[in-house]
């Protein structure tokens, strides 16, 4: 991804338009309504492109009601791997009569635009090509069950984007008999109907629009998925045994997968019995309660939430944190606060989860950045967890979380569990004394038993309220202080464990360019449009809090820095100037917060008006 500048892009792109052929290289957007069934028929346009080696990604758009409202799929073709969201909508699928105006205004000139006939479009706008379809006449056509008429017109419009880009009719049906592969009646009728749409498409319509796909070799062994489902995946391998949840978007899909992993590899092969407890708590109180007293009790436990859960569990967050239990919170990050928009993405957590409790509370934070480290980080973090013997945040966000997302095929966890510093009946034997929070090897890491481990020595009580080495209950100034102290040495040494950051240094740059999450796929096409600018760039991207010594010394290196992200506040940049106040006049902050996901042109536009 990103070895060919803009520069070179803009010239190929204008060179096969000359020609009358721009290939592999635009967006789809399809507009329709919220629960009416387009999600199997978009999903099927996106990966039968897939399937043809063609890089692609998927974003949907949703309203947060249950059905009703305008709902849009972006699909993002591009031959140079590029996924991040693009600003440009190149076709338009619009089936929405609420929207389909406004959509088509939207469009720039030369873009694409198929509608149902009746919609007129054509009077809207001249320079866009309209390509009109008699959709209710072709789903009369491919079914006489009127009830499914309405299903069928999504699959429809699929056959006709297929003929107008050339996309393979075989990869349609394959990625079709992938959709329904549970039902072979189902599959049937929508081959059906996308062969309807096809077959008059190239009778009817004449192709006068430059856009085509070609296939490619770019996506074997790849596969796509979304971040959500990956960190289950993730936390199935890291051997979870408590899960406990309330629903609630966009994090919901988490446990939901979840579940569904669990249930296929992690029942007892003889007697069909689970080795694991998923339990849907009756608010986030209790699902972060419930996953507490798991950790404690020697569990692998886990709770996923978004930012209004994450405000509700500030409290047993910080009596985790001060009594030291191991438990992994997913936070899917949604823009806020109080309900804020629960539908659109947003990385303004991240103050709150750094520092969630009241009082001295500072947490791991792990910061994945595409659905691979949404994988890895869930693995990682209960061994992080363990070590640590504290509550471990990762944030995601909803267009990393909800998203499809193409990705290199995840690798099976190699290394042993660490559930680190952990007594046994045999060790506590030798060592003749244990003291539940003294740190013995100056790392500011207590050792722990688990509750029932036969001997006298191993029981100690866990208590939210002031306590010594011993456990013993004290209001001593010295014994808190500390407390206190050896808790900010145990995060000095997380510095050690956690994913560090990714850094690309421009020996060229006098700019730098530091980011998190998500914004990487749109930081790394928009550096490629920067060089093309003439604007030489380096780039970290951080993965994990606490800011380790790699953030200074980019910092450092460069004249200033741009910190890129996806709140109002600008959090991070924050954290870093609180870090290192020597470098406040060196940095600056890029803000993206409307809620939809960050776009190259606007980080590429935004330093280009500072550089120039």
């Amino acid at each position: 991804m990103g070895t060919h500048t803009v520069k070179t892009l803009e010239a190929n792109t204008a060179q096969k338009v000359e020609s009358g052929r721009v290939v592999n290289d635009f967006s789809i957007e399809v507009g329709t309504v919220n629960g009416s069934g387009s999600q199997s028929s978009n999903s099927v346009l996106m990966r039968s492109i897939f399937q043809m080696g063609i890089p692609v990604s998927g974003k949907n758009l949703f309203p947060s009601n249950i059905a009703g409202l305008p709902t849009w799929f972006t699909i993002r073709v591009n031959k140079n791997g590029y996924i991040a969201r693009k600003k440009d909508i190149d076709i338009l699928v619009a089936m929405n009569p609420q929207t389909a105006i406004e959509d088509v205004k939207n469009l720039k000139p030369g873009a694409v635009c198929v509608s149902p006939q009746e919609m007129n479009l054509q009077a809207i706008r001249s320079d866009v090509k309209h390509y009109p379809v008699p959709f209710t006449e072709l789903a009369a056509k491919a079914t006489d069950n009127i009830k499914l008429r309405k299903l069928v017109t999504n699959m429809i419009y699929v056959g006709v984007v297929a003929e107008l880009l050339d996309i393979d009719q075989s990869e349609i049906e394959n990625a079709i008999r992938r959709q329904f592969k549970k039902k072979q009646s189902a599959a049937d009728l929508n081959i059906k109907a996308s062969d309807t749409g096809r077959e008059w498409a190239k009778e009817n319509l004449k192709k006068d629009d430059p856009y085509y796909v070609e296939k490619m070799d770019l996506t074997a062994g790849k596969i796509i998925i979304d971040g959500n489902a990956a960190a289950g995946l993730g936390c199935m391998f890291a051997g979870v045994q408590v899960a406990t949840w309330y629903p609630i978007t966009p994090s919901s899909s988490l446990c939901e997968s979840l579940i569904d992993y669990m249930k296929k590899y992690r029942l007892e092969p003889e007697t069909g019995k689970a080795t694991f407890a998923i339990v849907q708590a009756e608010d986030e109180l209790a699902a972060i309660g419930m996953a507490l007293g798991a950790g404690w009790a020697g569990a692998r436990s886990m709770t996923s939430t978004s930012g209004p859960g994450i405000s509700l569990m500030a409290e047993f967050a910080g009596y985790g944190y001060f009594t030291e239990i191991p438990v992994v919170i997913f936070d899917v990050q949604r823009v806020g606060p109080s309900t804020g928009m629960p539908t659109r993405t947003s990385q303004a957590d991240l103050l709150s989860a750094y520092t969630l409790s009241h009082g001295d509370t500072k947490h791991i934070v792990l910061l994945p950045g595409s659905v691979a480290e949404c994988y890895e980080f869930a693995v990682k973090s209960f061994d992080i967890a363990e070590r640590f013997q504290t509550p471990i945040f990762v944030l995601s966000d909803l267009d990393l979380g909800m998203n499809n997302w193409m990705s290199e095929a995840f690798t099976y966890p190699d290394q042993p569990m660490d559930r680190g510093k952990v007594l046994n009946k045999e060790a506590l034997e030798k060592a003749g004394v244990f003291e539940r929070y003294r740190d013995v090897d100056g790392d500011g890491i207590p050792y722990r038993t688990i509750p029932g481990t036969d001997h006298p020595l191993a029981a100690y009580f866990t208590r939210g309220s002031g306590h010594n080495e011993k456990a013993g209950y004290t209001e001593r100034p010295e014994d808190y202080v500390n407390l206190m102290n050896r808790l900010l040495k145990k995060l000095e040494t997380s510095k050690k464990y956690i994913p560090l950051p990714i850094v690309d240094h421009n020996k060229n740059a006098k700019a730098g360019i530091i980011a998190f999450g998500s914004s990487d796929f749109a930081i790394l096409e928009s550096r490629d449009q920067l060089q093309a600018a003439n604007i030489q760039t380096s780039y970290l991207r951080l993965r994990a809090l606490p800011l380790t010594d790699e953030v200074k010394n980019f910092i450092e290196a460069h004249d200033h820095t741009y910190v890129v992200e996806q709140n109002r506040d600008g959090q991070l940049r924050d954290l870093i100037v609180a870090e290192y106040p020597q470098f406040a006049t060196k940095i600056r902050s890029l803000r993206h917060y409307d809620g939809l996901p960050l776009d190259a042109r606007f980080v590429t536009d935004s330093i280009i008006s500072e550089e120039k």
